[in-house]
């Protein structure tokens, strides 16, 4: 299949099954689309690896989604963004749309102008993170907030249970104490926890995912390769993991809402980064 085909499935990567919440929200902008979610569970979380593990991983994943004949790939994984994105985007010839932690969104939200941001250690520590907050926190404190752990909460699909709201309690405690009135969920697995977060910051403050705008930026590239609303096969939506086992299903199945087979792939690097 032409990658330039209008029916070519639309390629989304992630650490791990955090860019499921990425890749919800393409389903509901683009549903005519075919997706192919890659997870790469088995060497998650990205957020404590050196960043040249996760360039290379970034990489490898990029070239076997160009392999599968993908029209677009979408990094749905805030910490490989940051620091894979620019070389990436240099040798890959499709559309690449990525996700990044939305601190200047927030910074013209906030009313009490300090901002709470929620990311991996890699994210936080990034220069492209240092380049948002130069830029857009310039009147307004924007707090950054390591979160260790919460990535495997969301990896094994406990949302609700009690270590994972005394790690969210613990990591918002500070935010909220130096009277951050705006959350930004600053890596794709956070989503998912959304409701836990809700219950403990209170109705009042803003909480930002940017999945919904991704998804348009990824609409908005596509242009005229989007697939016709009109087609005559349903959209299909493939999930692959790196993860051994047969939990994959099981966890994949628990954040996407309903029963999915995840199919296991071996991703090996690539000499392409250079």
């Amino acid at each position: 299949m032409s990658i330039s085909a209008a029916d070519a499935p639309i390629g989304v990567f992630d650490s791990g099954v955090g860019g499921l919440s990425v890749l919800r929200a393409i389903r509901a902008e683009l549903p005519a689309e075919d997706l192919l979610y890659v997870a790469d569970s088995g060497y998650a979380p990205y957020g404590d690896r050196d960043a040249g593990f996760i360039e290379d991983r970034a990489a490898a994943i990029a070239g076997f989604l160009l392999d599968e004949g993908v029209k677009a790939i979408v990094v749905a994984c805030n910490t490989a963004t940051v620091v894979a994105i620019e070389k990436l985007r240099a040798w890959c010839p499709l559309p690449v749309v990525a996700i990044e932690p939305a601190i200047k969104p927030a910074a013209r939200m906030t009313r009490s102008g300090v901002v709470g941001v929620l990311a991996t250690r890699q994210t936080l520590a990034s220069a492209n993170v240092a380049r948002l907050c130069a830029a857009y926190g310039q009147d307004i404190d924007i707090l950054l907030q390591p979160c260790p752990g919460l990535v495997e909460q969301v990896e094994k699909a406990e949302l609700d249970s009690p270590a994972s709201r005394a790690l969210l309690e613990a990591y918002l405690a500070p935010l909220l104490a130096a009277g951050a009135d705006t959350i930004v969920l600053g890596c794709t697995h956070y989503p998912f926890l959304l409701p836990l977060v809700r219950e403990i910051v209170g109705p009042d403050r803003a909480i930002i995912d940017p999945a919904i705008a991704v998804a348009k930026e990824l609409a908005r590239r596509l242009g005229n390769q989007r697939a016709p609303a009109s087609r005559p096969d349903p959209a299909r939506t493939r999930f692959l993991s790196s993860a051994a086992g047969s939990s994959a299903s099981a966890v994949v199945s628990a954040l996407w809402g309903s029963s999915v087979v995840v199919e296991p792939v071996q991703v090996r690097p690539i000499a392409a980064t250079g």
